[in-house]
């Protein structure tokens, strides 16, 4: 199991960087969505880490062409063909959501699998939805637990509201909606992330959004192929900008970054704690793209309690610049943490109760009285973001993580761009 030690650095430092980790959920989509259209797709910047190389090579299984020469991803595809192997999602809850979407109306039998943390996350907010609307999926404990079997077939068209949100949810009934018998809407309690949406919309799906409710028509032909350069990911950029905003005198500058207003929220909580952050559009084709700049400030407290589908994957090393702040942060209505890569709730109250910072842990949330950072021995529990978060805080004390090869799922250069701002031991 390997371990990283970081030594906490005690100056400042000024950074700049446009090699912050391609966006994974965008990149998880483009070879996803590459299936649905005629033509061929090419894919610029895809990120090249294990969560989403398992789905590029899953896509393969299912009969497509992918030609990588190394900077650009070209995908072709005759449609979805019935793969003589199991399809293995590794560690990526949002590849084995998504597929089984994608699968449902597919001709064929699918088996979805993954590694043992995804095989033990719940995917019945997935499959039952699935199943109602004619899906045939099932899997262990009632079709809640991978392995799951998927045998395609005519799907009806529907009116689902939902009770959670969540954008593998609902880009899995998106695209389950794509080949039903009828027009179908989906409703949600609070708009998530919204890249399935913006994505089909500009490959030609008839797609439309008013408020919560999303209504999906159909597809009469094949899309349009992805024409895309994949934006860096703001949740990986994120853990960039807490280091400079719990280290005094530092800046950091971010390039091409997705501002998507779904997926900046953890920026904005971050300025709503007192770091100076500005923000400079560069573009806007399939997403808003752009540069963001954090300078350090004194932080202070703050709740967070809305909007928490916007920022959830950042709630992590949200936590880490909580702790560094003045006054006791609340974080609630953020059950989903259950059911990440590990219970990040627990994880994060765990590890930060080890650096003798004061948590309180509730159901839906936790509460961070800010404090001094102590210098300990915590473990990842296999969660690429718990072990980037607590890495993290390690700038201000020292850490010690357990089990950081998870970081390899989302992030492979993580440590490339650490080392130009600390220094570290991996053993």
């Amino acid at each position: 199991m390997s371990l990283v030690k970081v030594v906490a650095r005690s100056t400042s430092f000024s950074f700049r960087t446009d090699a912050i980790a391609a966006d994974k959920s965008i990149s998880h989509r483009c070879a996803m969505f590459s299936m649905l259209a005629h033509g061929e797709s090419v894919v610029e910047n895809f990120l090249r880490a294990e969560d989403t190389m398992n789905s590029l090579r899953i896509v393969e299984k299912l009969g497509a062409k992918v030609v990588d020469d190394g900077d650009v991803i070209r995908i072709s595809s005759e449609g979805i063909q019935e793969s003589d192997d199991i399809l293995d999602c590794g560690n990526s809850g949002t590849g084995m959501r998504l597929f089984c979407g994608l699968l449902a109306s597919a001709e064929g039998h699918f088996i979805l699998t993954g590694d043992e943390y995804l095989k033990r996350r719940p995917m019945k907010r997935v499959t039952s939805p699935l199943r109602s609307i004619g899906a045939k999926v099932d899997g262990r404990n009632d079709g809640d637990l991978a392995p799951l079997s998927i045998r395609g077939a005519s799907l009806k068209a529907f009116d689902y509201e939902s009770k959670i949100a969540s954008a593998q949810v609902k880009s899995a009934m998106i695209l389950a909606a794509l080949r039903a018998d009828g027009s179908c809407t989906y409703k949600e309690p609070e708009l998530s992330r919204d890249h399935t949406e913006r994505m089909l919309k500009g490959m030609g799906a008839d797609i439309s959004v008013d408020g919560l409710t999303t209504t999906i028509k159909p597809m009469t032909k094949l899309l349009s192929p992805l024409k895309i350069r994949v934006p860096a990911d703001p949740s990986s950029a994120f853990f960039f900008a807490v280091a400079a905003a719990i280290t005094p005198g530092s800046e950091v500058v971010l390039e091409g970054v997705t501002f998507n207003p779904t997926r900046i929220e953890a920026f904005k909580a971050l300025e709503r704690m007192g770091a100076e952050i500005s923000y400079d559009l560069k573009e806007d084709v399939y997403e808003p793209i752009g540069n963001i700049t954090i300078k350090h400030a004194p932080l202070k407290a703050i709740r967070v309690d809305d909007n928490i589908s916007w920022l959830i994957d950042e709630l992590p090393v949200l936590s880490i610049a909580m702790a560094c702040a003045e006054g006791r942060s609340v974080v609630t209505s953020a059950e989903e943490l259950r059911v990440k890569e590990s219970d990040r709730i627990s994880t994060v109250v765990d590890n930060l109760q080890a650096c003798g910072i004061d948590v309180e842990e509730f159901e839906d949330g936790y509460a961070v009285t800010g404090g001094t950072l102590r210098s300990a021995e915590v473990d990842s529990f296999g969660d690429h973001r718990i072990a980037m978060s607590f890495i993290i805080a390690g700038l201000r004390c020292g850490m010690e993580v357990r089990d950081i090869d998870c970081i390899n799922t989302s992030f492979p250069n993580f440590f490339e761009l650490l080392s130009k701002i600390t220094e570290i031991q991996v053993s």
